[in-house]
């Protein structure tokens, strides 16, 4: 490919970005000012990382991580052999997964968010404040994403800018980095100052629901048309997400005390914000609503009572 031709593409690329952010300006105002908030978080926390001040939250963080990719991975190897499962099985797992997810923001995101906050800043109001500030900044960077990542929904079919010159199979890829990457930012905060009773359930939580995340995903791209064991090894890769996330969100709330219960908040936003946009939505479109329903408060009692034993 001549320079001229990379340049042309490249041209056309930002013509078309630039044409996306002005058809979803709240959108692309949103994501900005999320990266931007991400940006100073990240900056102000690198040196004391540098220092070795969060080496404990560093390893807890990336075991974390490490953990949710082999669930991940293992979730996705019945689909060697599996073409697919009943719609209502799969749903009612879903279901669960997005109880569990919700469950873990509640109690071992935002719980401790508002705790720490108020200790911090020795107020409830103003503590309750820099917490829903990060769930701000949590829903704005995954509506961002969300808006201006070009991927498929198996129901929804694709979107984002530039969608039409991705192959449905990297479609597929992108959708589940959107999904994994809230899962791997709350690990790392979770585990940011070091509290086990913080980070120990949550992580739990979000190793079980990966497990049937990775077959839906495996039997998804399997759909759409990769083969078996290819399929399986998309989606057990798509796990690297956690790890990578995880260490996004250590670095996130190690720095300043205040930057704590925000990286909390921000974490717990995107993953509300991901069960309601994404995992709820593609549960209830096949009229499985009921067996979703039960999945999912099964799943947020299963999560509730992880919290109450190992926290």
């Amino acid at each position: 490919m001549s320079t001229e031709t990379v340049a042309l593409s490249s041209h056309s690329w930002f013509a078309l970005l630039r044409e996306h952010a002005r058809r979803n300006a709240f959108a692309a105002l949103g994501l900005g000012i999320a990266l931007l908030a991400v940006t100073v978080l990240l900056v102000q926390s690198l040196v004391q990382i540098m220092a070795g001040e969060a080496t404990a939250a560093l390893r807890y963080a990336l075991l974390g991580g490490a953990a949710g990719f082999a669930a991940t991975a293992l979730g996705a190897l019945p689909a060697l052999v599996l073409r697919g499962i009943p719609q209502q099985l799969e749903d009612s797992l879903l279901g669960m997964a997005a109880g569990m997810m919700l469950a873990a923001s509640a109690f071992s995101l935002l719980l401790p968010g508002l705790a720490a906050g108020a200790e911090i800043l020795d107020s409830k109001p103003l503590g309750a404040a820099v917490v829903v500030l990060g769930m701000a900044f949590g829903v704005l960077l995954m509506l961002g994403l969300d808006a201006f990542t070009p991927h498929e929904h198996d129901k929804t079919g694709p979107c984002g800018p530039g969608h039409e010159t991705c192959g449905r199979v990297w479609l597929f890829v992108f959708a589940i980095a959107l999904h994994n990457l809230p899962e791997g930012m709350a690990i790392g905060v979770s585990f940011s100052q070091g509290d086990m009773t913080v980070g120990l359930p949550l992580t739990t939580a979000i190793v079980l629901q990966d497990i049937p995340e990775g077959l839906a995903v495996a039997l998804a791209l399997r759909t759409a048309g990769l083969a078996p064991s290819l399929a399986v090894l998309v989606a057990a890769a798509s796990g690297l997400l956690e790890p990578l996330g995880a260490l996004l969100g250590v670095g996130l709330s190690s720095g300043l005390a205040v930057a704590y219960p925000i990286g909390l908040g921000l974490a717990a936003g995107a993953m509300i914000f991901v069960v309601s946009h994404e995992v709820i939505p593609e549960t209830h479109r096949n009229g499985h609503q009921t067996p979703a329903t039960l999945g999912l408060m099964a799943g947020f009692a299963l999560m509730m009572v992880l919290d109450t034993t190992l926290g």
